[in-house]
C-alpha cells in the first residue's frame, strides 16, 4: 500500500469528509430516492457485457433495461479466474429485477488461482471499464465472497472515493497467513499423532499432484483413527486447532456437552474432503506469495488447545478414551520445527490481508458453522479494524446454518439492503441488527432466512501479527 494511503495517514482528511457527507447525507438520501425515472442513469447499453482489461483480466457485467443507478462491483472466491458477477444466479436474478447493475472481474488469469496479487487493482478497474460503458452510477457498493470476501475487505480499506460501501459473504478476512496458519496446526497434529513413522509433506509443495497426494495422505489417517476411541478424541483436536464447527450439513446441532456427538460431525467434515480443498489451496497461495507463509516452531500447542473454544471437548474425549492429553500436547510442541519463509509471509501480508483500516462502510455476514472459513475469522478481523480506529465503519451479521457461504437469496438482499440505509443515512442505526435482517429478509416472500443474535470465538491461531516464525 503506497503510503499517502495507509489508514493511519489519511485518517484525518477521513474523518472531515465523514462529517461532511453524514451532514449532507440528509439532504441527499431524500432526493436521490424521489428522484423521476428520467432522472436515473442513461444507459443506451443493457443486458450482458464483457471485456478484457491491460493484464489479461477479462469482466463481465449484467445491466437492467430500468438500471436504479447503484453498481455492485462483486469480488468471487478462490477458484479458476473466471468473471463472476454475483454470487448466485438466483441472487443474480433477483437483483437485477430490483434495477442493480453488477459486474466482475476474473482477476489475472495467468497466475495462481489465488489472486489477491491482481484481484482488488482489477476490480477497480472493471469499475472504470463498466461505466464507461453505462455511464456513471450514482453509487457504486462492493460485494465479495470467500476469498472474494478478503479482495472485498481490501475495497472497503482502499477505496474511499471510489465505492461508497462493502457487503462481505463469508469472507476469508482473517487472511492468508493466518489461514496458512491454523491449517498447518491441525495437519501437523494429524501427522504426528496418527502417521510418527511417516514424513508426511506439509508445506513448499513442488506441484498440485504433490498437494493432492498428502491431503489423501491425511484423509485416510483420520478416516482409520474414527475407529477408535483414542482416534476420535485426536481428531477432535486436530479439529480444534482448525477451527472445524461442530455441526455438519444434514444432522441436528449436537447439544453443548454432547462431546461425542460434536465429533462425529467434526468427523463428517473431514470425511466430506475438507483436507483436499485445504492442501490444494495451500499450493495455490504457495505460488502466489513465493513460498512457505506458514510456521509452527515455537507454538507451544498446550497453550494453543486453551484457547480454543473446543477444549473442554477434547480434554473430556481424551478422558474417556484414557489418553494422556498432556503427553500428545508436549509430543506435538516439541516436534514443531516448520518455519516459514520470511519474504512469502512479507507477500502475504502485504497482498492478502485487510483490516489496517476502514475507508467505508462494511457489512460483513457469515454462517455460524462454516467449514472452510470458520466464523471466528470475523473475531481477528474486528480486532484489527477496532485496532485501526475504524469500529464506526464495521457491522458484522450471522445467520445459524452450516456449510460455506450458505446464504439464501433473501439473506443477501436483505443485507444488501441494510449496507443502502448506512450509506443513504450516513448511520447504521438497527438496519444491520439481527432481527432488522430477519425481518427484512422474511418480508422479501423468497427462500427464509435465520439471522441469529451470535458473537463468534477467538480464532485458534496462536500467532502475532508481527511476527514471522522466521526465528
Amino acid at each position: 500500500m503506497p503510503a499517502d494511503t495507509h489508514p493511519h495517514t489519511r485518517r484525518p482528511r477521513r474523518a472531515r469528509l465523514r462529517i461532511a457527507l453524514t451532514a449532507l447525507a440528509t439532504l441527499t438520501s431524500a432526493a436521490l430516492t424521489t428522484l423521476p425515472s428520467a432522472a436515473q442513469p442513461d444507459t443506451a447499453v443493457s443486458g450482458r457485457l464483457t471485456g478484457t482489461l491491460a493484464d489479461g483480466a477479462t469482466w463481465v457485467a449484467d445491466v437492467p433495461e430500468q438500471w436504479n443507478g447503484t453498481l455492485l462491483i462483486f469480488s468471487h472466491g478462490f477458484g479458476p479466474t473466471v468473471a463472476q458477477d454475483a454470487p448466485s444466479d438466483a441472487v443474480r436474478t433477483q437483483l437485477l429485477a430490483q434495477g442493480y447493475a453488477m459486474a466482475g472481474s476474473s482477476y489475472d488469469p495467468q497466475g495462481s488461482m489465488w489472486a489477491l496479487n491482481s484481484a482488488e487493482h482489477d476490480q477497480f478497474a472493471t469499475i472504470g471499464a463498466v461505466t464507461a460503458k453505462i455511464g456513471e452510477p450514482h453509487r457504486t457498493l462492493a460485494v465479495g465472497q470467500s476469498m472474494g470476501g478478503l479482495v472485498n475487505a481490501q475495497l472497503a480499506r482502499d477505496g474511499d472515493g471510489r465505492i461508497e460501501g462493502a457487503l462481505g459473504l463469508c469472507g476469508l478476512v482473517a487472511g492468508a497467513n493466518d489461514l496458512e496458519n491454523y491449517q498447518l496446526d491441525a495437519e501437523y497434529t494429524i501427522a504426528r499423532l496418527f502417521l510418527p513413522e511417516q514424513d508426511v509433506k506439509l508445506v513448499r509443495f513442488g506441484s498440485a499432484n504433490e498437494a493432492a497426494a498428502t491431503a489423501k495422505t491425511l484423509t485416510d489417517a483420520v478416516t482409520a483413527a474414527q475407529a477408535t476411541a483414542q482416534g476420535r478424541a485426536r481428531i477432535a483436536l486436530a479439529a480444534a486447532f482448525l477451527n472445524l464447527p461442530a455441526w455438519s450439513p444434514g444432522k441436528t446441532k449436537p447439544a453443548p456437552t454432547d462431546w461425542a456427538g460434536q465429533e462425529a460431525q467434526q468427523y463428517d467434515w473431514l470425511a466430506q474432503g475438507i483436507l483436499s480443498f485445504v492442501e490444494g489451496g495451500r499450493y495455490a497461495i504457495e505460488q502466489s506469495v513465493g513460498g512457505n507463509n506458514s510456521w509452527n516452531k515455537g507454538i507451544d500447542y498446550g497453550r494453543l488447545l486453551a484457547g480454543s473454544e473446543h477444549a473442554p471437548q477434547v480434554r473430556a474425549l481424551y478422558q474417556a478414551a484414557g489418553l494422556d492429553l498432556r503427553a500428545d500436547l508436549e509430543s506435538l510442541t516439541q516436534g514443531a520445527a516448520i518455519t516459514a519463509d520470511p519474504a512469502a509471509v512479507r507477500t502475504a501480508q502485504r497482498t492478502s490481508s485487510a483490516g489496517q483500516g476502514l475507508g467505508v462502510p462494511l457489512l460483513d455476514v457469515h454462517t455460524t458453522a462454516d467449514n472452510l472459513v470458520p466464523a471466528q475469522q470475523e473475531n481477528r478481523f474486528a480486532a484489527r479494524v477496532r485496532a485501526a480506529g475504524d469500529s464506526a465503519l464495521l457491522r458484522q451479521a450471522f445467520v445459524e446454518r452450516q456449510g460455506h457461504c450458505a446464504f439464501t437469496t433473501a439473506e443477501t438482499v436483505a443485507a444488501l439492503h441494510a449496507l443502502e440505509h448506512r450509506v443513504d443515512t450516513g448511520h447504521w442505526d438497527d438496519a444491520a441488527t439481527p432481527a432488522a435482517l430477519q425481518e427484512s429478509a422474511t418480508a422479501l416472500g423468497l427462500d427464509g432466512a435465520a439471522y441469529v443474535p451470535y458473537h463468534p470465538a477467538r480464532l485458534t491461531v496462536g500467532r502475532e501479527d508481527r511476527k514471522h516464525g522466521n526465528r
